[in-house]
């Protein structure tokens, strides 16, 4: 895809930079040191040590391939240029009511792989089905989640603040 772009806040890309300095710089060497000595205890066939240690580099690898790519078609959104909009975006807060049982709800949206489900507020990517209803949508709007049973929220706030 030439044209892929994934959309992150400056934090997530400090984020990712972090991560992968970390993996380059602590864990990369960690698991040549353990494949250095698993090998060293000789037959390499049923040694779990360097089994154990090859799996590893291979998921350290990925990731660091994975954070790479990221990076690179990453477009960084600057939050503190969107202070004066109304429309959510990536690094607003919104505060919308689920109509079907008018339980209400604050999220934070956030770029690829900043989500944070644990976090307060809940923190949703733009590609989540909450986080796609709602980019873009203003205060008043109502707008359909696209769920595995389609459901309607009622914007009632957009925020470059957190709402409480």
């Amino acid at each position: 895809m030439a044209d892929e772009k994934i959309v992150i806040t400056e934090a997530g890309k400090a984020k990712y930079e972090e991560e992968l300095k970390r993996l380059i710089e602590v864990e990369r060497p960690d698991v040549i040191k353990a494949l250095q000595e698993a090998r060293s205890q000789g037959d390499l066939s049923e040694n779990a040590d360097y089994d154990a240690a090859r799996d590893r580099q291979g998921k350290i690898e990925a990731r660091i391939q994975e954070i790479e790519h990221i990076l690179s078609v990453a477009k960084i959104i600057d939050e503190k240029e969107r202070v004066n909009t109304k429309t959510a975006h990536v690094g607003s807060y919104v505060k919308f009511k689920n109509l079907s049982d008018n339980s209400e709800m604050v999220v934070k949206l956030a770029g690829a792989g900043e989500a944070d489900p644990l976090a307060d507020p809940v923190t949703l990517t733009d590609k989540s089905a909450v986080g796609a209803a709602v980019i873009g949508s203003e205060a008043g709007e109502v707008k359909t989640v696209q769920a595995v049973e389609p459901y309607d929220i009622e914007i009632l706030q957009v925020s470059n603040e957190e709402i409480k």
